[in-house]
């Protein structure tokens, strides 16, 4: 659907409506950002193992057999909750039940409330600020 929006369409919606439309957008704003922060845990977490995994060959090399083998063993193949999900398992999680389902539901809410357009709130204020500019 098309983001641009009638005039018409926001004389449609209440104050309370709008408000309620920008709250939910809002919210999925900042899931996106706290993506965007699993992404990077996922990446820095990946980053620190393959150091890990470089250590346990130098300690390996340097002679202490047990250091190596404690990061083989007990550190390298372990998860970063539960001892058993890894990085990349907690971001698959959070993208595909929490993050997907409620951009749909922010989907939902805009067909119900203001036929699918997004940004109804900046819109309204976009219009108002043009209109003030031009002496209205």
């Amino acid at each position: 659907m098309a983001d641009s929006m009638n005039s018409d369409m926001a004389g449609e919606l209440t104050e309370t409506e709008r408000e309620a439309l920008h709250t939910v957008e809002l919210g999925v704003e900042w899931l996106h950002r706290a993506h965007g922060n699993l992404v990077e845990f996922h990446h820095k977490t990946g980053h620190a193992m393959d150091h890990l995994a470089e250590a346990e060959q130098q300690l390996r090399a340097a002679g202490h057999t047990n250091l190596a083998d404690a990061l083989r063993d007990q550190y390298l193949p372990r998860g970063v909750i539960d001892e058993g999900r890894w990085s990349y398992d907690v971001l698959e999680s959070y993208q595909e039940g929490f993050l997907d389902d409620l951009v749909a539901f922010e989907e939902r809410a805009r067909e119900d409330i203001a036929d699918g357009h997004r940004h109804v709130t900046e819109r309204t204020q976009e219009r108002e600020w043009k209109r003030r500019a031009d002496g209205e």
